[in-house]
């Protein structure tokens, strides 16, 4: 049975960037009969905001987008990160590096913008250093797979990503650990997401190789940026989606997925056809 689900951080309310992504997995589960999640990210408690999951919740609510089951928090979920973690003890080391000490020293940028980590603790880190992260050791494995929109894509993690973060010393879990446990254990079938996620699937293949996971389906449709080129964030102002103008918010999403204009989420559903996406990785919101 299809699964999907949505997992927005609670940075703030949802903004255009959001919907277009919350409704493309919502049409693509709904399309295949199936069921939708919703999933809050919630594990970088710094850069959560009073009141923004709620907010979030309403809004896909008033909008039309409902959910099945019970949403699930990432903050609620740490013992399950924490199992994890014990079963890749043995692919993993603590690194004492700073974040200037990588960048002095990185083999260059990853296609996602971070450094790529030269390696410099893989034999031991420095008695005098205390231990900032918790690594994953990489290898020259190719990883392969098919993105139903974006095409075949393909990393070697050591070269192009090198050794990267699962957790660290202050007790925060990484993203790409915490996203494979939650899509496993929530049986996840199919990810649909912003391809500005797209650089960071391969690290989640490898995870989900050595946890034993099954691999989801994957479709990242473009992010949408504005006028600059910028990914449209609370950081970059995108105004939060007004839900009384609900009809102009799901047309501009649907144009925007290159999808036939209708005011009915269920013919939205029935007329839905990833082939009709803009095979891109960003694409400019219309004003």
């Amino acid at each position: 049975m299809y699964v999907g689900r949505f997992a927005p951080s609670p940075t703030g309310p949802l903004h255009f960037g959001s919907l277009v992504a919350a409704l493309a997995s919502w049409l693509d589960a709904r399309a295949a009969c199936g069921r939708w999640l919703v999933r809050i990210e919630d594990l970088d408690a710094p850069r959560n905001q009073p009141g923004a999951a709620e907010d979030i919740l309403r809004t896909l609510e008033r909008l039309g987008l409902t959910w099945d089951g019970e949403v699930v928090h990432q903050s609620q979920r740490r013992a399950l990160y924490r199992e994890a973690l014990e079963r890749l003890e043995k692919k993993t080391y603590w690194c004492g590096c700073s974040r200037r000490e990588i960048a002095d020293s990185s083999l260059g940028l990853a296609a996602d913008g971070a450094q790529i980590y030269p390696g410099t603790c893989r034999h031991g880190i420095a008695l005098d250093r205390p231990p900032r992260a918790l690594r994953l050791r990489t290898s020259g494995e190719r990883i392969v797979f098919d993105d139903r929109l974006q095409g075949r894509q393909q990393q070697i993690l050591e070269r192009d990503v090198g050794d990267f973060v699962l957790y660290r010393a202050d007790g925060q879990f990484a993203y790409q650990l915490a996203v494979v446990v939650d899509d496993a254990e929530q049986g996840v079938t199919d990810v649909v997401r912003g391809a500005d996620l797209l650089d960071s699937t391969a690290r989640q293949i490898c995870l989900q190789r050595l946890l034993g996971y099954p691999a989801p389906r994957y479709l990242h449709v473009p992010a949408a940026v504005d006028a600059a080129g910028e990914k449209l964030s609370k950081q970059t102002g995108a105004p939060p989606i007004d839900p009384a103008r609900r009809d102009e918010a799901l047309g501009r999403a649907l144009a925007f997925l290159g999808q036939p204009a209708t005011d009915d989420l269920a013919r939205a559903a029935r007329n839905w056809d990833p082939a009709l996406i803009p095979a891109r990785r960003a694409l400019a919101a219309a004003p």
